[in-house]
């Protein structure tokens, strides 16, 4: 008896991810970030768009985090959320603090230099 001829479509290769993708992906995922944490306080975001966003910033943060560490991922994408939120909320609500703008520099420079230190600090 023969075996009928099985051919297997090669399965397509994924390219791995690059430094600079996954940077992407926590950038885009602190943005859904700000969406769906914005979801929780005003109305006019859907319900369905904040479970998307959810789902999809964590996704990215997972993924980012298979090539980048994983604490300077988490401080970028908090961070990126938490400026964000503050943001939104400053022109919702009409005003802003001068004491709230120098803190959110002040954290958007620490967000900038966590990125900028990883350079040479990962083992793989």
């Amino acid at each position: 008896m023969s075996e009928p001829n099985q051919q297997q479509s090669p399965s397509p290769k994924k390219a791995p991810l690059t430094k600079n993708r996954a940077w992407l992906y926590v950038a885009i995922g602190g943005a859904l970030e700000i969406i769906w944490a914005m979801g929780f306080k005003y109305e006019a975001v859907p319900s369905l768009v904040v479970l998307i966003s959810l789902l999809l910033s964590f996704d990215l943060i997972i993924r980012a985090t298979k090539v980048l560490p994983i604490g300077t991922v988490y401080a970028v994408f908090a961070g990126i959320g938490t400026i964000g939120t503050v943001v939104v909320e400053a022109v919702m609500e009409g005003g802003i603090s001068p004491a709230k703008v120098g803190i959110i520099l002040l954290l958007l420079l620490f967000i900038i230099g966590l990125k900028l230190s990883v350079g040479g600090s990962e083992t793989k």
